[in-house]
């Protein structure tokens, strides 16, 4: 379930709204000093205290905060039914300890004070909707509304069962005998009784409890399916209440052990105001401290505090049968104050680091999931391997049962690597390596320790760094044995075209010669103008071969840049290619370049120069040559009509990066908004081996 995009300046109370959403709020404010005041004219026994069992105000208290609680969440969002629903709440406690407090008071052994039948009735039959009024809550948090789908009508009839029971109670005669001789005849304690349940009381009342039970469970039941199908924020959300709970039932186990003063106040109040809270926050900012931190220390401190108390009990006990006498109350407090000191610090630190463990992974121990993995991949040479260890470290550091890294290879090839079973929904991040992305990383989309927060964050960019950098070496590791694979395949067949161009050419034509320079020899003395023709015909054949010879060296170095040098050679070719070109730059290259760079700088520029007479249509062409930082720069640029943003690269323009890259140089071609066409070359300046 996601959340919906919402505008909060929209959906804020304005004007007369403003008034509704502060009269609830303001109600209960009022009914808190006139129920203080009430409680503060009660008798030390009268038949009210005993039926009350107490000042009122303080539940009083309960409905102010619940009511303030629905005003922070109406000022949020006006339409959010949470709020209204927490608004009622609010009233509804603020209502019920009116009613204690007037009882509390009004009832006494001489008389009753007038609408005590009322007040009774509200205290003890009306009251049994504040379980209904919790459930809806539940049924509709944390988006104001019922679950969609099937889920939805099952929650309207899981209301009317929650009105239903409270309608049970408040019909069902009273049968018991609690309030035997302490009601005078003024207050009727079956108001709204229907009599023809009357004998069947207890059975109404427990019909009801248990329609009420079911309803509540019911509620519960959604919470949790709203939990299980939300994800991200929402899941936050979820997850506040969550909190709330945790910290409920461990105030429930420290009330039951310690005998605190005002235990029952304070652990209602806990119980009634901290899930609305928690909602609260949920609902207006979720993100106002890390929830999952916020579990793991609460889960922490609950769990110390548990083990405390226990050793505490243990060590007492052990003590009062060793000494056989009761302890003082200083001996008590030392002994709680020794357990304290010797076992807080190492117990929450090994708790602490066991409940992260269990909730997030090994991702607090961040260096020694970095620091393993780089070991590891030191250790291993294989890529499958490599990209499983980062796999497990991924795995291991964050706790998820699935992790899939995916790494692009050569010729549309991809290496994936699997740890765990892959869920349902996934999410994945790309694995880039200096802004290009070599692979991804897939995760589970669900889960508590899905979710990433910015240290965590931190921790998986280090992991993928790793990843990325086996990754890239693995490329690069095949990229460099495809390139011997080539080189040594590109030398055996310049040899070869070599050998053969030798042996099958030049070699017989040598020898051609030889042979006809023999037979002029020999007949050069008895038929001297024969011999001459001979002589003229191997003449014509010896030049033959130089053209061939020249042919073979051009082929293997272009001549022109030794007879003309880079600058000269490339001029002479714009004027073959009758293209006006100016040379800009450092013009003095003489001696200056490996000879692989010069090559490669001729090839660029003169296939450039041939694009440029061929299909730029230009007029001129400027040629810039520099020198940078053991870098050739080389620019061509023209003033034709440039290349068009749809055209695919040909074989000329692929030809151009390919000379560069076997060089570890880059070619960059443009075509500026002004026209014309750049190509720009760089060339690294590396000697000779």
């Amino acid at each position: 379930m996601q959340n919906e995009p919402r505008r909060d300046g929209d959906l804020r109370p304005r004007g007369w709204q403003v008034v509704g959403v502060l009269l609830v709020p303001v109600l209960c404010a009022v009914i808190l000093p006139v129920a203080a005041w009430i409680d503060m004219s009660a008798p030390q026994s009268s038949p009210g205290v005993r039926i009350a069992g107490g000042p009122g105000w303080p539940w009083v208290v309960d409905g102010v905060v619940l009511a303030a609680l629905a005003v922070v969440v109406l000022c949020h969002d006006r339409t959010q039914r949470f709020g209204w629903g927490l608004a009622f709440f609010g009233l509804f406690w603020a209502l019920d300890g009116l009613s204690q407090s007037y009882i509390n008071t009004g009832l006494t052994d001489d008389g009753a004070w007038p609408g005590t039948t009322f007040a009774l009735w509200f205290l003890d039959r009306f009251a049994s909707y504040l379980t209904s009024v919790v459930a809806v809550l539940l049924l509709v948090f944390p988006t104001g509304r019922f679950l969609p789908g099937r889920w939805r009508p099952a929650s309207w009839c899981a209301v009317g069962v929650l009105a239903l029971s409270g309608l049970l109670i408040i019909v069902a005669p009273a049968e018991d005998e609690r309030y035997a001789g302490m009601l005078p005849s003024s207050v009727d304690q079956n108001p709204t009784t229907i009599p023809a349940l009357v004998g069947h009381g207890q059975q109404v009342v427990s019909l009801g409890i248990a329609l009420g039970a079911t309803g509540f469970f019911f509620a519960l039941l959604t919470v949790v399916v709203r939990y299980r199908r939300s994800e991200g924020l929402m899941r936050d959300r979820m997850r506040w209440l969550v909190w709330s709970v945790l910290v409920i039932v461990a105030g429930i186990a420290v009330f039951a052990v310690a005998e605190l003063p005002g235990a029952d106040y304070t652990g209602a109040f806990l119980a009634t105001v901290l899930p609305p809270a928690a909602m609260t926050i949920a609902i207006v900012r979720p993100q106002l401290v890390s929830i999952q931190d916020l579990l793991s220390r609460t889960l922490v401190l609950a769990a110390v505090l548990v083990v405390l108390v226990v050793a505490d009990a243990a060590v007492l006990g052990l003590l009062t049968l060793v000494l056989d006498d009761a302890l003082t109350q200083a001996q008590v407090v030392t002994v709680v104050l020794l357990v304290a000191v010797f076992l807080y610090g190492p117990l929450r630190h090994r708790l602490s680091s066991f409940v992260r463990r269990l909730m997030l992974g090994e991702r607090g121990n961040r260096y020694d999931a970095v620091a393993g993995l780089a070991s590891t991949l030191e250790t291993t040479d294989d890529s499958a391997e490599q990209l499983g260890a980062v796999a497990r470290a991924v795995a291991s550091a964050f706790g998820v049962p699935f992790v899939s890294v995916e790494v692009d290879r050569g010729h549309g090839e991809r290496l994936v690597t699997t740890y765990g079973e892959r869920p349902a929904q996934v999410r994945t991040l790309p694995i880039t390596y200096r802004d290009i992305t070599i692979g991804r990383l897939v995760l589970p989309a669900r889960g508590l320790r899905s979710r990433l927060s910015v240290r965590d964050e931190e921790l998986l960019g280090d992991l993928v760094r790793q990843a990325a950098t086996a990754a890239r070496t693995s490329q690069l590791a095949e990229e460099v044995q495809r390139s011997r694979e080539r080189l040594v395949t590109a030398r055996e067949e310049e040899r070869r075209r070599i050998r053969r161009d030798l042996h099958d050419g030049l070699g017989p034509a040598l020898s051609g010669i030889v042979f006809q320079l023999e037979a002029a020899r020999m007949t050069v003395e008895r038929d001297p103008q024969r011999a001459r023709d001979q002589v003229e015909t191997v003449s014509a054949q010896v030049q033959e071969v130089v053209a061939d010879v020249r042919r073979l060296v051009h082929d293997l170095r272009p001549p022109a840049l030794d007879d003309r040098g880079l600058v000269g050679a490339l001029r002479q070719q714009a004027e073959a290619l009758d293209v006006a070109l100016d040379v800009v730059g450092d013009t003095d290259l003489a001696g200056r370049l490996p000879a692989a760079v010069e090559v490669a700088a001729f090839r660029i520029v003169g296939e450039a120069l041939t694009n440029v007479a061929r299909h730029a249509d230009a007029s001129r062409a400027r040629l810039d040559l520099a020198v940078r930082d053991d870098t050739l720069v080389v620019e061509l640029a023209d003033d034709g009509r440039g290349i068009p943003a749809d055209r695919a690269a040909g074989v000329g323009l692929v030809s151009l990066r390919e000379r560069a890259a076997e060089l570890g140089g880059t070619t960059t071609i443009s075509s500026p908004p002004d026209g014309g066409t750049v190509v720009r070359a760089r060339l690294p300046l590396r000697s000779p081996a």
